[in-house]
């Protein structure tokens, strides 16, 4: 990967600016796995790093009533206990939270730029670590119930589901996939999906259609999650015909894609053609000290505890570049 594409200021003429008092050694974006491990790893190199947190401290996993496959909790954390125990831990190191939101960066030069609603912050480095969010239904009952039933993430979630029938909503290769794991929980998985043909693989179609537990409506939406407390019910309609249907079920899992929050680096960074972050295997994008972590560079697995890795790394990595630069 080329790291001199920017035309910045040298390393030195860093060092030597008249701003150093008022520069930040790091700044990481994002304060979900990726962006409190790295906080963690960096307060603990004694930089004391500053965290812009975002509108969701914790950010997705937040809002996952229970997460039972991050190491160490045998029975299972709160999704809102476990990011509150990350900032915790990071704060005792020294690590800085700041709960703004970023409204935009400017890494055509060093310090780089962040612009955030109270005041702009320079940084020698940064970490990203703004995640990705779900594409969601935008139906009624699905905001209200997430975490109640519905859920983005079968590895996260499907066991909570074990004996019961659940929905999955999309066609792709994501949606078949999050189903077949499923059948190992739930007792019926209906795979529910607006078009006449599945767009997953052929391999994946011929996996879920010859699985016993799998079955699908095709031609068909979800226009409403139904219940008080809990997923009841979804209203499905045909879209052919224009028929609907009140089906029972006690789960939905939604599985139409993910959008990386990368706006504000479009036009900076590369991206592949997803949107997410391009680095190398040290973490690092094209921009001189600027690292990416989390979902917002990982297309593939989407997890708290590789989340947490990948900030770890970038923390690494920023700590030996800022080394770098003062020596």
């Amino acid at each position: 990967m080329d790291l001199n594409l920017h035309d910045v200021q040298t390393s030195k003429d860093l060092i030597d600016s008249p701003l150093e008092g008022n520069v930040e050694e790091l700044v990481i974006i994002g304060a979900g796995p990726a962006g409190m491990a790295a906080a963690l790893y960096a307060a603990r190199s004694d930089l004391s790093p500053l965290v812009i947190t975002g509108t969701q401290l914790g950010g997705q996993v937040a809002i996952s009533h229970l997460i039972e496959n991050y190491p160490g909790f045998i029975d299972g954390i709160g999704g809102a206990e476990l990011s509150d125990l990350l900032q915790k831990h990071a704060e005792k190191f020294g690590a800085r939270f700041e709960f703004d939101q970023v409204d935009s960066v400017d890494l055509s030069g060093q310090p780089y730029k962040i612009k955030i609603y109270s005041r702009e912050i320079l940084a020698k480095s940064l970490i990203l670590a703004t995640g990705a969010s779900p594409v969601f239904l935008g139906i009624p009952g699905e905001k209200k119930l997430a975490g109640r039933g519905v859920s983005y993430c079968a590895t996260c979630d499907g066991f909570f589901f074990r004996g019961k029938d659940v929905i999955v909503v999309g066609g792709g290769d994501s949606a078949l996939e999050e189903a077949i794991f499923l059948t190992r929980f739930a007792s019926s998985v209906t795979i529910v999906h607006r078009r006449d043909e599945l767009r997953a693989c052929l391999l994946l179609q011929q996996r879920a259609k010859e699985n016993a537990k799998i079955s699908f409506r095709l031609n068909t939406i979800v226009t409403e999650v139904i219940g008080e407390n809990a997923v009841e019910a979804v209203r499905l309609k045909d879209v052919i015909s224009g028929g609907e249907q009140v089906v029972p079920t006690q789960g939905v899992f939604i599985f139409i894609g993910h959008r990386p929050n990368t706006e504000l680096f479009t036009g900076q960074l590369d991206m592949d053609e997803q949107g997410y972050l391009v680095t190398d295997v040290s973490m690092k994008t094209k921009a001189p000290g600027v690292f990416a972590a989390g979902e917002v560079a990982d297309p593939d697995y989407r997890q708290v505890i590789t989340s947490a890795g990948m900030g770890a790394a970038s923390a690494i990595q920023a700590v030996r570049y800022l080394e770098s630069i003062q020596g």
